[in-house]
């Protein structure tokens, strides 16, 4: 098994939400005081690209102590190509947790259309624990020796991850410091605050993919009068205990499968079309599940089931179905050459990692008490996903998380947004990571302040996905119009899909630490 790195790239009916909590409840009586940094920012070119600004604000690492220890929070910038129509700036955060808001910027990871790059500077920042903001630092090779999730077979196993967790929780704070211990979505919402008003915005424009939306939803939650507009895409729910987590993660894995299967069925250009897929899959899952299974051209390096389930399951965030079909022909056939989704990692692996499974652990208390809690988990999982066994993301993200102290900074809420503009909710229906009754229930618990948009289609993210989507995202943000009640986008076809989407990055997925993505950029 190998240890989740960055991640999610998430109905009530299935779910086992938690109670509402007050808006006010873990809020200081101080929470509408503008937030305490170091100000202003000193912009210079970035060294990477000098057409993108570059900089950082000072903020505490314990905002409980203001005075406290400080860090540099990373932040770039594309100023608005037309001055004259600019409305002002727009923070982006391209999710994980782990996500480099700098790189989104920097590298145009995250793109918009003209006029949004027209009206607005495009900042993006690095999450505190992230990349450049005082990275969560742990030990690659300790990251590399969790036990794999989903072969655990006995309590001692079970037990042996419970240590292993310990250890390298232990690893990652002596490496990172103090920081390591307020990495959690709450603090990063008092970031983003203070980096509101550091850019001089008395109300705040922000666009979040995925988990970036979980900073929108609590940054509304504790901040609803300085919100402009919030465009929250692919959304998580904060409401989820561990078996409504696991059980709609499991349904969105299978989901996505169920339609890579329907696409390939009616698709001539599909390298399995006119086979049985699923017969396909699960002789792959088989073979895999006995070390049996290389990657195309590398005999050496055998597919674990997790490992093949991540492979498609990154495909899906595309959805990249042509580039999956050909993977799994090769796979099934022993010969060729086609290139896997996430690539392997170099040979000379690094002696680190920045790992923010931190993150998502100070934000969601899962507990397990036993391995025979974990193993009706599992069997509960397949039953929901028969192909898919269980989400790439999910899983290996509560395994992970499983001994976390509690309590936790950040614990699971039914969101409570009271007097805020409206909140642009958008969600596909076919989400492999944030499945859509994630976006239906995130809607309802904000009620009257939340708009949800569904686009009809596939994937992860729906900005760029035709001129619904993109459309609609732009006329919120620009003018703050926001669509009709029951608003739906088409479909766009997964071999149309414009290249405003193909670009998005799907970043490393939770058990493939060192893995890059294959698709296209």
């Amino acid at each position: 098994m190998r240890r989740p790195l960055l991640v999610l790239t998430l109905l009530s009916a299935v779910a086992t939400a938690l109670p509402a909590v007050p808006a006010s409840a873990d809020v200081p009586a101080s929470a509408d005081a503008p937030a305490s940094a170091e100000a202003p920012i000193a912009w210079a070119p970035c060294a990477e690209d000098p057409t993108a600004e570059c900089g950082t604000l000072t903020v505490p690492v314990d905002w409980s102590r203001p005075a406290g220890e400080t860090f540099q929070l990373a932040l770039a910038r594309r100023r608005a190509s037309d001055p004259s129509a600019r409305i002002g700036s727009m923070v982006i955060n391209p999710g994980g947790p782990g996500g480099s808001g700098v790189d989104a910027v920097v590298d145009k990871r995250l793109t918009f259309t003209p006029e949004i790059s027209r009206r607005f500077d495009v900042v993006g920042f690095d999450p505190r624990g992230v990349a450049r903001s005082h990275p969560i630092t742990c030990s690659y090779e300790l990251a590399t020796q969790a036990p794999d999730p989903l072969e655990l077979k006995s309590q001692a196993e079970f037990d042996a991850l419970l240590a292993h967790n310990e250890r390298y929780r232990r690893d990652c704070r002596a490496r990172t410091g103090p920081l390591f211990d307020h990495v959690d979505t709450g603090s990063v919402v008092r970031d983003l605050d203070a980096l509101r008003a550091a850019l001089g915005e008395d109300k705040l424009t922000y666009y979040g993919v995925s988990y970036g939306t979980l900073i929108g939803q609590l940054y509304a939650e504790r901040y609803p009068r300085r919100v402009r507009a919030l465009a929250l895409d692919s959304d998580m729910d904060h409401s989820l205990g561990t078996a409504a987590f696991l059980d709609t993660e499991a349904w969105s894995a299978q989901d996505s499968f169920d339609e890579f299967v329907s696409w390939c069925e009616r698709t001539a250009s599909c390298a399995l079309h006119g086979k049985d897929v699923r017969a396909v899959w699960r002789g792959l899952l088989e073979r895999a599940a006995r070390g049996e299974l290389p990657l195309p051209g590398l005999p050496d390096v055998k597919l674990t089931r997790l490992d093949l389930i991540s492979q498609a399951f990154g495909a899906f965030y595309g959805p990249a179905y042509k580039e999956l079909a050909e993977f799994l022909a090769a796979l099934d056939g022993g010969t060729g050459t086609a290139r896997p989704i996430m690539a392997p990692p170099a040979d000379d692996p690094p002696e680190t990692v920045n790992d923010a499974s931190q993150v998502f652990c100070q934000d969601y208390l899962l507990p397990v008490r036993d391995y025979r809690e974990y193993a009706r988990h599992l069997r509960r999982s397949a039953a929901i996903a028969p192909d898919m066994l269980v989400s790439a993301a999910a899983h290996p993200l509560t395994a992970a998380c499983l001994g976390q102290p509690a309590p936790i900074p950040d614990p699971q809420h039914r969101l409570r947004v009271d007097g805020s503009p409206t909140l642009l909710l958008g969600n596909a229906l076919h989400d492999p990571a944030t499945p859509y009754p994630w976006a239906v229930d995130a809607a309802l618990q904000i009620g009257r302040e939340a708009r949800l948009l569904t686009y009809e289609g596939w994937g992860h993210r729906i900005y760029g996905r035709g001129d619904c989507p993109t459309q609609a995202f732009d006329a919120y943000l620009i003018a703050r119009t926001v669509p009709a009640k029951g608003a739906r986008c088409p479909a766009v076809p997964p071999a149309e899909v414009t290249s405003l989407a193909d670009r998005r990055p799907i970043g490393p997925l939770p058990g493939l630490p060192g893995y890059t993505s294959n698709l296209a950029r």
